[in-house]
């Protein structure tokens, strides 16, 4: 709606009447730091808290994004609302009588304001309505259900307002237009009544339901949810969207639930009303209901506000159908839990019981051990891929396998990564701790494969072959042998990127890894040092003509090498496109170095007791896989060149 300007008088009544730690408060978990309060900012990712909030000053400041201002700034900054709209919020929230600057349209704004005020007040007075009635006699049939079936005590039936929805077509409906004159369209757009399709009028939406209220964060009625007590379907009925009520939205019980979730640092979330009522009734008051919808992102961010931790326990049936609920409800947080944004874990009670169920014969004190032991999503998904696979089964192996790597590649942060990985490794050795390092490679290897592959390094006394001449055909020699050749053939003719080479191989600390081409360099320096140009690597125009003089008295090296010193047709347009040729060939060296680094680490690995040395094996682990990571980030943004350019 569109809001005319607001009167002075109504912003001050709001600065004055408006708390500031009771508004921060529904959004962050606030503790008390000496006079003032602190807690982790919601303006930018942190994980140890700088954001403070005076009560004395009624301001709230960030010392780590300098983020600050009043209640209402606060508000408007987290939400992106307008300065009025959160004005006129606050105003509804405190009570505070609204004016405006242009007296004409007050009436505007009080009719359009008051919409909402009216749905509170109809579905206020519907939840007495349903509350009375079921103290009545056609309320017996529900109030047994609650003390016999749900075994459910009566300050716990007070503490969740439940009631009963008459059979009758017009209960409700006669009650609150014709006893309480209010109108039928805000009946309508409470979602409580429907227009009949013939005849005209209007019919109740719930009727002969046990009636649950679903309150919103400050302990407002903003719709209903109704379970049959026969066998007519749905079992639960849910009110319809309103401008109160959005079921992607809302948690079930969230305004019993936030002091308890902020005390004990962790949200618990079931699949139904009755689950969470248990809970609570059992002492258990940090439990929330999703409505049997996926969680969504506004409701985990909405439930998380009460958590400094972010620890989010999903507790559902651990038959089939609980396992697909779960998997359901995850929905839209995956991709958090995957960052680590939030501490996901999942709570599968035995038997495939739901935590309504489970407290007929277990104590709260069983269900807490159940809940401090519940494992980590991502150990859950493990747990789901190996169920009932036999991994000395090929087929099962190969597939359990390849659903391990499809998890693993979307751990988006390097340490949880690299822990799983070991994790998933140890269970694919099957109690075999020597197969254990294969495993991780092999899986790093499937996580992020590289782009290209190559032959180890030919041996000197191989390359050397006493004597005899080898073939410089690349299609004989290594991706290695090709790339290192290149190099050298680029630096004896362009002389203008000597410089650049030289630069890259000193930045990177590269050596040529093949005897010959080791030799080749080392005469290139000895030139170069005669010269007194080592420094620069500025060579003059004979280089080539002088080496060849200097490779006389070393016949066998020369064979190795003779190649380097022509150009053919080939060789023109490879070098034609140096730029490009230079970094890829440098890159395969460099590639070359961290493989070898890769392998001295993993020996080390393999070679150390983790139960003995648990830190030097932890350590070397560390190191082998920092260098696999380097490898595979070479491989997929460099190395995929000189495999075109080969």
């Amino acid at each position: 709606m569109q809001i005319p300007r607001l009167h002075p008088d109504t912003i001050e009544e709001v600065k004055l009447r408006a708390d500031i730690v009771d508004v921060v408060s529904e959004y962050v978990v606030l503790r008390k730091r000496g006079k003032d309060f602190v807690g982790l900012c919601p303006f930018h990712d942190e994980k140890s808290p700088s954001f403070t909030v005076s009560q004395t000053k009624q301001m709230y400041y960030c010392f780590g994004c300098q983020a600050g201002g009043n209640a209402i700034k606060f508000v408007m900054e987290l939400g992106k609302r307008s300065f009025a709209d959160v004005v006129l919020d606050l105003a509804r929230r405190y009570q505070v009588p609204v004016q405006t600057l242009e007296p004409e349209q007050r009436q505007e704004l009080q009719r359009q304001l008051s919409l909402r005020e009216q749905l509170y007040e109809v579905l206020a007075t519907s939840a007495q309505f349903y509350q009375h009635a079921l103290r009545q006699s056609q309320g017996q049939k529900a109030i047994q259900y609650l003390q016999s079936n749900r075994q459910l005590k009566e300050e716990t039936i007070q503490q969740f307002g439940l009631g009963y929805a008459p059979a009758g077509w017009e209960t409700l409906h006669r009650y609150l237009v014709e006893d309480k004159r209010l109108p039928a369209q805000i009946l309508e757009k409470a979602g409580l009544i429907k227009p009949r399709k013939e005849g005209g009028g209007y019919y109740d939406v719930f009727r002969d339901r046990l009636m649950i209220p679903i309150r919103d964060v400050q302990g407002r009625v903003i719709a209903f949810g109704g379970r049959t007590l026969t066998d007519e379907q749905p079992k639960y009925l849910n009110s319809p969207e309103t401008e109160l009520f959005s079921k992607g939205k809302t948690l079930f019980a969230l305004d019993q639930a936030k002091g308890g979730i902020s005390q004990l640092d962790q949200a618990v979330v079931v699949e139904g009303y009755f689950d969470a009522i248990a809970l609570h009734a059992a002492g258990i008051n940090n439990a929330v209901a999703s409505l049997g919808t996926a969680l969504s992102l506004e409701q985990v961010r909405l439930v998380l506000r009460y958590t400094e931790s972010k620890q989010l326990v999903l507790n559902f049936d651990a038959d089939k159908a609980g396992t697909n609920a779960a998997e359901r409800a995850i929905g839209e947080i995956a991709e958090l839990a995957y960052k680590g944004e939030v501490q996901l874990k999942i709570l599968n009670l035995p038997d495939g019981k739901d935590a309504d169920e489970y407290l007929y014969s277990h104590t709260p004190e069983d269900y807490g051990e159940l809940l401090k032991n519940a494992p980590l999503w991502l150990d859950w998904q493990i747990q789901q891929i190996i169920q009932d696979r036999d991994l000395r089964q090929a087929t099962d192996f190969q597939q359990v396998t390849q659903q391990l790597v499809k998890l693993l590649k979307n751990i988006a942060n390097s340490d949880t990564r690299n822990y799983y990985v070991s994790y998933c490794a140890e269970i694919l050795s099957l109690g075999e701790t020597r197969l254990i390092p294969l495993r991780v490679e092999n899986l790093l290897t499937q996580i992020a494969p590289p782009a290209a592959t190559y032959t180890k390094p030919v041996s000197a006394k191989k390359a050397w072959g006493g004597g005899k001449s080898h073939s410089p055909l690349p299609t004989e020699r290594s991706l290695l042998e090709h790339a290192e050749a290149l190099l050298l053939r680029i630096y004896l003719h362009c002389p203008e990127q000597r410089q650049a080479i030289s630069d890259e191989l000193e930045e990177r600390d590269l050596q040529f890894s093949l005897s010959h081409h080791r030799f080749l360099w080392q005469q290139i320096l000895e030139i170069s040092s005669g010269d007194g140009e080592t420094k620069n690597f500025s060579f003059p125009p004979n280089l080539i003509s002088r080496l060849q003089d200097q490779f006389l008295e070393f016949g066998s090296e020369m064979g190795l090498i003779s190649h380097l010193f022509h150009v053919n047709e080939k060789n023109q347009k490879e070098i034609l496109r140096t730029p490009q040729v230079v970094q890829a060939a440098i890159a395969c060296m460099d590639l070359v170095m961290l493989e070898k680094r890769y392998r001295h680490f993993l020996e080390l690995w393999q070679q150390t007791d983790p139960e003995a040395e648990p830190e030097r094996y932890q350590s070397y682990y560390q190191a082998f896989y920092a260098e696999k990571i380097k490898l595979q980030k070479i491989d997929r943004q460099r190395l995929f060149s000189i495999t075109e350019l080969l």
